[in-house]
């Protein structure tokens, strides 16, 4: 969609539950191409036996085209959408930036931060990309229920408005609503940390701390974000809407979250290699929480929630003492002026 054109076809890079369903979306509205590194599941679902390993059960629409060569599936597309998780994020655009046309907008599904840079997957695409708009799409969009069509709002946040307004149109129906915002980087930040805050929940909820500690914990976990996100750069009222709270919450009460999931399991003892390398996909809470971390050190704003999770994660402490820990903290006033 080069020069603000409409859109005639759009790759979707990376097949796992979340990529699929936004590709399963598109399909019916716009030739889609999912991109898939698992031939198995490139096949399957090209010949209509769905995402067997992702989204067992789910019909994806007969439309969908799926390949695991990813020179094909990016040619010819106007329009690259990256569900590749954050680790895999960089290395897969490099292999492909040749095939990317000048002017194609890269949008990420991917929540969390470049590791080793601390980067946000749209200045990832940016740095691989140049010249091309990046954005964003987030929210509280359990794949499972979106796919079975129940109800759910989403947000896209891009560099170039167009960008955003065209996917948007592509998207929306009355089932999904779909809205737009300026806030590319409160967006993502938003995104990345509240797979924190559901691990925390989560070990909350494995402890059996009770609803109203829990509720308390995420509370607390959301103003600890917006603090950050607002001292990194995004608006405050980002924060508390579809990329901030919206997401928040269904990703720290959802039992279909994976973060929350892997939290709760640590909360009741099993240790965190463990019960990570069970795991089929991606618990992006576990490395953005140190990098969360170190933003917070870089701009001078306390993130307890965030460090908790990483002293359980990274330096093997337990949840029962990070608990009492955060339970003991001073209290002060509940909203800061300053």
């Amino acid at each position: 969609m080069a020069n603000g054109g409409a859109v005639s076809r759009v790759a979707v890079i990376g097949a796992g539950s979340w990529g699929t369903t936004v590709a399963a979306l598109l399909a019916p509205v716009v030739p889609t191409v999912l991109w898939s590194r698992r031939a198995e599941v490139a096949a399957d679902v090209a010949a209509g036996r769905g995402n067997r390993r992702y989204l067992d059960g789910y019909a994806l629409p007969s439309q969908l085209e799926a390949t695991d060569d990813l020179g094909s599936a990016v040619r010819g597309a106007d329009l690259l959408l990256m569900g590749v998780p954050t680790h895999g994020f960089r290395q897969v655009l490099e292999s492909v930036a040749d095939a990317v046309e000048p002017g194609t907008p890269v949008i990420s599904l991917a929540k969390g931060f470049e590791r080793s840079t601390g980067l946000r997957m749209s200045q990832v695409a940016a740095d691989v990309l140049p010249g091309r708009p990046v954005g964003v799409l987030t929210g509280p969009n359990l794949a499972r229920e979106i796919l079975e069509g129940r109800s759910a709002a989403t947000v896209i946040a891009a560099t170039d408005p167009s960008a955003a307004s065209a996917l948007q149109g592509l998207l929306a129906s009355e089932r999904l609503r779909v809205y737009t915002n300026d806030d590319l980087v409160g967006c993502e930040l938003g995104g990345a940390l509240k797979n924190v805050i559901a691990l925390a929940a989560g070990m909350a909820e494995g402890l059996d701390t009770g609803d109203n500690a829990r509720a308390a914990l995420i509370t607390r976990g959301l103003a600890e974000m917006t603090r950050l996100g607002v001292a990194l750069g995004g608006d405050p009222m980002t924060f508390a809407g579809l990329a901030g709270m919206g997401d928040v919450m269904a990703t720290c009460m959802s039992p279909q979250s994976r973060n929350r999931w892997v939290g709760e399991q640590v909360g009741r003892g099993a240790s965190p290699e463990s019960v990570l390398a069970g795991m089929d996909q991606v618990a992006e809470g576990v490395r953005t929480a140190p990098v969360a971390c170190e933003m917070a050190a870089t701009v001078g704003v306390e993130v307890p929630v965030a460090e908790g999770v990483r002293s359980v994660f990274d330096l093997g402490r337990s949840p029962t003492e990070v608990w009492s820990e955060l339970m003991s903290r001073r209290s002060g006033p509940e909203v800061a002026t300053t």
